[in-house]
């Protein structure tokens, strides 16, 4: 499909990688973008549209599809990492359940609700935003790891039984982008423009996954290696 006069819908997108996203797409074309946020007032982007959403509150999904029925593009981006353990964290099983609850089924449930809309449109397409951790877990991000490696399950899942409506699924992966999630982490960090223009533009291209920087490159390659990167120690 093609970005240019294409219609959006972006979660998460008041900042970080959502917001990237939603620059991206007006630069690409985009007829419309709307930007969801839990506060749409802290959608402060120029030119998009925004959309009260909290992705793991299903009545707000429905309404969001019914309002919205002009989508070509859904974009999976909301999603919260509360660097749990699963051991040494007190609060782990809290901490797991509200990722899985935005990470997994928030991501579930818009793909549930939009299907029908992109179908309506000739099939469109729906990126799933994920991680280098699908594939391995980090001990200070276990519980994540966990939604993330959901999620791409998920997503293949999702590809499988869209097929037949014209439906894309393109996952999104990526290690740590300089935004507010990653602001304590040091090293290299990848710019969520360029991830965001570079999803974009493999979603033109009909791509079905996107490994966005070095390091996860390197960490797809590990699980096929002896022994699989994901035994390791971290």
């Amino acid at each position: 499909m093609k970005i240019q006069d294409s219609v959006v819908f972006i979660t998460g997108a008041n900042r970080g990688l959502g917001l990237s996203f939603a620059r991206a797409a007006l630069a690409a074309g985009a007829r419309k973008v709307y930007a969801a946020a839990r506060d749409p007032k802290s959608v402060t982007l120029e030119g998009v549209t925004p959309v009260a959403l909290d992705v793991t509150q299903p009545e707000q999904v429905a309404a969001a599809a019914r309002a919205c029925g002009d989508v070509t593009l859904l974009v999976n981006n909301a999603g919260i990492s509360r660097g749990a353990t699963f051991l040494g964290s007190p609060d782990a099983f809290e901490a797991a359940r509200a990722e899985f609850e935005t990470n997994f089924f928030g991501t579930w449930a818009m793909s549930r609700a939009f299907a029908p809309v992109l179908a309506v449109h000739g099939g469109g397409a729906i990126v799933n935003v994920l991680s280098a951790l699908s594939w391995l877990s980090l001990p200070t991000a276990a519980t994540y790891s966990a939604s993330k490696s959901a999620t791409w399950s998920l997503s293949n899942g999702l590809r499988n039984e869209l097929r037949g409506l014209g439906t894309l699924v393109t996952s999104l992966h990526v290690a740590f982008m300089d935004t507010d999630m990653t602001r304590g982490i040091t090293g290299d960090k990848a710019s969520p423009d360029a991830v965001a223009k570079l999803t974009l533009a493999a979603v033109e291209a009909g791509q079905v996954e996107v490994l966005a920087d070095a390091t996860t490159r390197h960490v797809k390659q590990g699980l096929v290696a002896e022994p699989p990167a994901y035994t390791q120690a971290r």
